[in-house]
């Protein structure tokens, strides 16, 4: 069934929170909840949504992220190129269709051959080598593909990657690959641990992930890592102008690539090539997760450029999901921290490609009622990636029996537990008054990504919470008031008090977006609130305008709906927020411990960021895709339409209404020529 636009923005706004969420389980965390495949799932209806409504498309929306933020102890380093993510194609046709794209793209004839490199897509940490004069200078994770996190020191300790490139490279050279664990490596690893009576890691993926971020360098050394190269990212010159060219270098220069790297000519090859990946999959000695093609011409490459956060000129091709038979043993209810009832399926373990799992995510209601599952069903679960998977077929279905009742109520404080209107999520009404949300939303409010107060973790929330010194983010600052009464306790010193009191005080006056954030507001996000923040300044001026729209002034609405990605449900989050006296009196009382200063962006800006541009006529050096990529990659946005809004228009020969309304308008208009100035005029 078709959704309405409300529909839709409200989907999108969901997306966007929930793929972020697994973003930060799998790329920093190391600790997914869902398949691969599940993932895919939720970025393709992602993308097309966006696709039917792309007036719709929110700043934070998953086209536009990539991994997620860093948040651990290891040094913060930036990219000097981003490390971008791969759009994904899950069957033949799609991989025709890519190189169909690129065909129409490029504007090429039809026996024109379109080349592509194929090799497999290790399913490992992403990682970039940055060598200077044939010299390892620097390592980085990928983190969120902007900032990653510097393991400089921890990489030197992998045999594969050499301390100085052989031959002729460079003067700056950064390699990017995959760091991985090979699986009869990782089966020894497990069984040393499980012999020192130590946890065991799920699956080679996290234990490559845990091992190469360690702080200290010599649990990484101890740790049997790999790593395999499979592209480049700032280098001061190419050694040669296609990827496989560039790829033998990299290999020449000593640095290890895939033995089953080929170059394919054209769909046919590359499909065939992924075939025979895939049925040496089983036996090869590390996990993969599919076979990645990029385009061969490097030239080719730059024209193609990038959408969002992925090139156009690569895809990964991901293999079908694994599967396996298994008993629901029971399903238990989990509050999180907004007070979403999420339903978890405990399993029989069974082995599915290698990893035992024993739990499995049921998402909602709807999706229970959709399997009908109840505990004591036979099910059929499928893998894809190295993950926790999810319920695909319930065997027991013509099993004639009562839907199982999923609660009305919060397993943990009793309240009501209702679904909003046009929502599937059901969530616990009990708010702060909830032991489940207390907790959950002190502990993000003091987490990385909000306040980030040091040495205030998991275990001490849980402990000031049994004392009754805290119930809501004030208590937090007001903690110093029992610091007499804490030293002493069991693993609390006179210095470890006062470390943990001086980081809370330093927090005096915190970046205002991330208090914001850390309120865990619904739908108010860490891209969100940044958002909020940029528009007002201030917390108080947010706080004015939204109850305001709330109460029905309609200047106030229109000024916070004109923010891009801000739509209605965040408009109503916050109204709603301010409108219960319990929250204001929260709000109040945080801010008269905390003076957060107004708010200042440090984002990079170039004279085009936020400035609208619209093509027309024919354009004779570009495809019209090109043209709008050129555009984003300024930071403007490529528009259909001629209003009072539009910043530039670009003029090709045959243009007719759109130039002839600009220039009624006042409107700056440029021909192709012209625009290419601009272009090579930013230098971005």
């Amino acid at each position: 069934m078709a959704l309405s636009e409300a529909e839709a923005a409200n989907r999108l706004l969901r997306l966007a929170k929930e793929i972020a969420r697994h973003n930060r389980l799998y790329h920093d965390q190391d600790a997914p909840e869902i398949s691969d495949a599940d993932y895919d799932a939720l970025v393709r209806e992602n993308a097309a949504l966006e696709a039917e409504f792309p007036h719709l498309v929110r700043a934070d929306s998953p086209s536009r992220m990539v991994g997620a933020p860093t948040s651990s102890a290891l040094t913060k380093v930036p990219h000097a190129k981003p490390m971008l993510s791969l759009d994904n194609a899950f069957s033949g046709e799609e991989v025709e269709e890519f190189v169909a794209r690129i065909r129409r793209f490029l504007a090429l004839g039809d026996a024109e051959p379109v080349c592509l490199t194929a090799e497999p897509k290790i399913d490992g940490l992403s990682c970039s080598l940055r060598y200077e004069d044939g010299v390892l200078v620097r390592a980085a994770t990928r983190g969120d593909g902007t900032v990653g996190e510097d393991v400089t020191a921890n990489v030197r300790t992998i045999t594969d990657i050499p301390e100085r490139l052989t031959g002729a490279a460079p003067a700056v050279f950064e390699v990017r690959g995959e760091v991985y664990m090979a699986k009869s490596d990782f089966a020894a690893l497990n069984a040393a641990q499980e012999a020192a009576e130590q946890k065991l890691f799920a699956n080679p993926r996290n234990a490559a992930a845990g091992s190469l971020r360690q702080k200290d360098a010599s649990v990484t050394a101890a740790r049997p890592l790999r790593f395999l190269a499979h592209g480049w990212g700032e280098v001061s010159e190419l050694p040669a102008d296609t990827q496989m060219g560039v790829m033998r270098a990299i290999g020449d220069w000593g640095l290890p690539l895939s033995d089953l790297l080929i170059r394919a000519d054209g769909a046919g090859a590359a499909l065939a090539h992924y075939g025979h990946i895939e049925s040496k999959r089983a036996d090869l000695p590390f996990d993969i997760d599919g076979v990645v093609y990029k385009v061969d011409r490097l030239d080719w490459q730059a024209r193609l450029g990038f959408v969002a956060k992925a090139p156009r000129w690569a895809i990964a091709h991901k293999f079908p999901a694994e599967r396996a038979q298994t008993t629901l043993e029971a399903i238990d209810i989990q509050v999180g921290r907004t007070g979403k009832l999420t339903p978890v399926g405990r399993l029989t373990p069974v082995g599915v490609g290698g990893v035992i799992v024993s739990n499995v995510t049921l998402h909602n209601r709807d999706e229970i009622a959709r399997l009908g599952v109840h505990p004591g069903d036979r099910v059929v679960i499928q893998r894809a990636g190295d993950v926790i998977p999810q319920v695909v077929d319930n065997l027991s279905r013509d099993e004639a029996r009562e839907p199982w009742a999923f609660p009305d109520h919060c397993p943990d404080c009793g309240s009501e537990a209702v679904a909003e209107e046009g929502e599937v999520d059901v969530r616990c009404t009990g708010g702060l008054i909830c032991p489940a949300q207390r907790f959950e939303r002190l502990r993000h409010f003091v987490s990385r990504p909000a306040l980030d107060i040091e040495g205030l973790g998991e275990k001490s929330i849980a402990e000031f919470l049994g004392y009754g010194w805290l119930e809501r983010p004030g208590d937090i600052f007001r903690l110093k008031r029992h610091r007499d009464e804490l030293v002493g306790r069991e693993g609390w010193k006179d210095k470890s008090v006062d470390n943990l009191l001086a980081a809370i005080e330093a927090k005096r006056a915190p970046d205002a977006a991330r208090l914001l954030f850390g309120l865990g507001i619904r739908h108010v996000g860490a891209v969100t609130a940044r958002d909020l923040l940029k528009a007002f300044g201030t917390l108080p001026a947010l706080r004015e305008t939204a109850q305001a729209a709330h109460g029905g002034e309609a200047g106030a609405l229109a000024q916070l709906t004109s923010i891009d990605g801000i739509g209605p449900a965040v408009v109503e989050a916050l109204g709603d927020f301010f409108h219960e006296p319990h929250n204001v009196d929260l709000w109040e009382d945080l801010l008269s411990e905390v003076n957060p200063p107004a708010y200042v962006s440090n984002a990079r800006q170039t004279e085009w960021s936020g400035k609208t541009i619209v093509f027309t006529g024919k354009l004779e050096t570009m495809s019209r895709d090109e043209a709008k990529a050129q555009a984003e990659s300024l930071g403007a946005k490529a528009a259909g339409s001629v209003s009072a809004q539009t910043d530039l228009v670009v003029a090709g020969p045959g243009a007719g209404s759109k130039l002839k309304k600009a220039t009624e308008l006042g409107i700056r208009v440029v021909d192709e020529a012209e625009w290419a100035t601009i272009i090579a005029a930013t230098g971005v």
